[in-house]
């Protein structure tokens, strides 16, 4: 009987902070290099700029004192995805439905438009016991490193 071996994944808190999302997103490029994607890879500049914008969005809306946010990334080679998860402590603050359509001046509110543009697939779910997971699922290939 023939068994696929486990996907990689790998995960991590970080404290709920700008700082944190940094380190959040340092997080994903090394793990991406250990799994055979340098850092100037296409799949790492996405991964990195979704884990980003993931991040941030936890930290600015996700926020609640004294919690951090995690993150877990995990590499379907099968599918030939990537899928990034990121959660926080802030059930009632919740992603919008549909992309948000900001215009191009505003100063803030292009992370999950970014996100949407970048992922194959993108969305949230309720996280047990409190909070929230927002991921997005990235191709392997084909996303140009901008």
């Amino acid at each position: 009987m023939h068994t696929e071996p486990l996907a990689p994944t790998a995960a991590a808190q970080f404290p709920s902070s700008p700082h944190g999302a940094r380190l959040a997103r340092r997080f994903a490029v090394r793990c991406l290099e250990g799994w055979g994607h340098p850092p100037a890879s296409d799949v790492s500049c996405t991964i990195a700029l979704v884990v980003g914008e993931l991040a941030s969005n936890a930290v600015r809306h996700g926020r609640v004192p004294g919690r951090d946010f995690g993150v877990r990334l995990m590499l379907d080679r099968t599918a030939g995805l990537v899928r990034a998860e990121v959660a926080d402590a802030a059930a009632d603050k919740r992603p919008p439905l549909a992309t948000p359509v900001t215009p191009p001046e505003g100063e803030s509110g292009r992370g999950l438009l970014l996100v949407d543009v970048l992922a194959e697939r993108w969305g949230w779910e309720p996280r047990e016991p409190v909070g929230k997971t927002v991921w997005a699922e990235c191709a392997l290939e084909g996303t140009p490193c901008p």
